[in-house]
């Protein structure tokens, strides 16, 4: 198989594992707290992550990690997994399915806007549009095209899900000068964010038995989404010879999870929220297709 076909195969077996998350994260979370979904979910990954090192023979590399490395997972683990995660499954908890993970598709404008401060990025006009039809798709979503009085059914939901796409906006951010294997990286971070979590649920939940499947939803959520569709999504990054082409099937993924989250979780998808999709899909496009200005 040619390099480019092979790209295009694993971006699409990457896009069609994201988008099964909001079905299953929705549906895990009627057994399971945010907090618990993530401790377990994020041990899974971890082991994964290890074994994928082990057969990589990335071991000795892992071992021979600098001090200043250490402390950079300490903070790469806070942003992601734990503090991502921990918003986006309570936003998950707390809002439809359909809303939130539409709105967490909105990250990449984010990025745009938090380039300007921290990568001293300058942003073009048409830029500017994407990210204001985007952000118009999220009201109506969030507001369930109530525009002009400003419901929203659950506001705290919300928040949370744009709180999510600073956090990983930022994570990815800091990660444009992080020179380690990706791999390797991502594991150290979940390395030193399984503590973080194992505390914070001790100390606000408490430690108790959960049922086995919410067990299921969070390995399935550890192996496929947090795990295998990182490692996926890189190595198609790698083979293609052009990564807009491959960066762009993300746009898919919104689209078939709704599918899932309608027949899997049962939920009745709004019109409000087919509007604010096309916005939202209609923004990140223009964003896709601009020219970024140099630094």
């Amino acid at each position: 198989m040619k390099r480019q076909k092979k790209a295009y195969l694993l971006a699409l077996i990457t896009v069609g594992l994201w988008s099964t998350v909001a079905s299953a994260s929705k549906l895990t979370l009627a057994y399971l707290s945010p907090a618990q979904f993530l401790l377990y979910s994020s041990i899974i990954s971890l082991i994964l992550l290890f074994i994928l090192i082990v057969i990589q023979g990335k071991l000795r590399q892992l071992l021979c990690c600098s001090k200043r490395d250490l402390l950079l997972s300490v903070g790469y683990g806070f942003l992601n997994p734990f503090a991502y995660y921990l918003l986006l499954f309570r936003a998950y908890d707390m809002l439809p399915a359909q809303q939130a993970q539409i709105i967490n598709y909105t990250w990449a404008l984010t990025l745009t806007l938090l380039s300007i401060p921290l990568l001293k990025q300058r942003v073009t006009r048409k830029q500017w549009w994407a990210i204001l039809i985007s952000y118009a798709g999220v009201l109506v979503i969030a507001t369930k095209g109530r525009l002009f009085s400003l419901e929203f059914d659950n506001p705290e939901g919300v928040v949370a899900a744009l709180a999510s796409t600073i956090i990983w906006a930022l994570y990815w951010v800091f990660n444009t000068r992080d020179a380690r294997d990706p791999v390797l990286g991502l594991f150290l971070n979940f390395l030193f964010a399984v503590p973080m979590i194992f505390f914070y649920l001790w100390f606000t939940e408490g430690l108790v038995a959960v049922p086995v499947r919410g067990l299921c939803g969070a390995v399935y959520i550890g192996v496929f989404e947090m795990g295998i569709a990182f490692v996926l999504w890189l190595k198609a990054m790698k083979l293609t010879d052009n990564t807009a082409k491959i960066a762009n099937l993300i746009f898919i993924a919104p689209i078939i999870s709704l599918f899932l989250i309608h027949y899997l979780v049962g939920e009745e998808i709004y019109i409000s929220t087919l509007v604010g999709l096309v916005l939202v899909i209609g923004g990140l496009v223009l964003q896709a297709f601009t020219k970024h200005p140099s630094l």
